[in-house]
């Protein structure tokens, strides 16, 4: 039974773990649609979810800016950090949450992994 166990290994350790979740999310922000294994797609999704709307925190309130950009720039690399500063706040700030959306596609050729588009609603 797997009671309290969340989160898939991707059979790495913690720190290559974490800097493949920094890579993907940041390359998402940036490109704003990246096509990856749908394991991978469905384990960054809240992670977006949670950053996007700290993001959205930086608008709201002026004095806390440079501690929430602070936090912000430890979770994903810099490019990303300034994209969602500009344009994503107002683009989301009717919404409170679902951001992002996953698009199943066709198996990889060379090992058969299931593959999803995850992009930007």
């Amino acid at each position: 039974m797997k009671h309290l166990v969340k989160g898939r290994k991707f059979s790495r350790v913690k720190k290559v773990r974490t800097a493949l979740f920094k890579t993907l999310i940041g390359s998402f922000i940036v490109k704003e649609k990246i096509t990856t294994t749908e394991a991978k797609a469905k384990e960054i999704k809240p992670m977006i979810d949670k950053i996007i709307t700290k993001a959205k925190k930086i608008s709201a309130d002026e004095t806390k800016r440079v501690a929430i950009m602070r936090d912000l720039r430890k979770e994903i690399p810099l490019m990303a950090v300034k994209k969602l500063s500009g344009e994503f706040t107002a683009r989301f700030s009717s919404r409170t949450s679902g951001y992002t959306r996953i698009l199943k596609i066709t198996q990889r050729k060379s090992d058969g992994a299931k593959m999803a588009i995850i992009e930007f609603v």
